[in-house]
């Protein structure tokens, strides 16, 4: 397998989990020092476990759960031994009852990991500027 395909392969894992609202593999995905920054959260999350938190706190809060995700126009960037992976993402959601669906962009970092698998160690989401297709 190309290590693009070993990217994209992580990327598919990681996505596929958070679709399906699979908390355990979606983490897992995940390095423990990985940082994230999302448009709908003030402050950058230092570590996995920050995010974890954050999260039983959108379900326990708002009823957060994920119903479904859709990623296209997939793109792999390397720098050097990191790989940018990039894509866009149809997510629908539930928040407070109600059904959602978010049209975002995302960049995730992988490193890989000393069994050779490759872990997310930077995840960043923004809303899909209007008028892109």
């Amino acid at each position: 397998m190309s290590t693009d395909q070993a990217i994209l392969q992580a990327a598919s894992a990681l996505v596929d989990a958070f679709g399906r609202h699979d908390v355990s593999a979606y983490f897992a995905a995940f390095a423990e020092d990985a940082s994230f920054l999302f448009h709908n959260h003030p402050v950058r999350l230092e570590n996995r476990a920050a995010y974890q938190a954050l999260w039983q706190t959108w379900e326990a809060e708002a009823g957060f759960r994920v119903l479904a995700c859709q990623s296209s126009d997939h793109h792999v960037q390397w720098l050097g031994t990191l790989a940018l992976f990039t894509h866009r993402v149809r997510t629908t959601v539930q928040l407070e009852g109600v059904t959602q669906q978010l049209q975002e962009r995302e960049s995730i970092l992988f490193r890989q990991d000393v069994a050779g698998g490759w872990l997310a160690v930077h995840e960043h989401l923004s809303p899909l500027p209007e008028g892109c297709a």
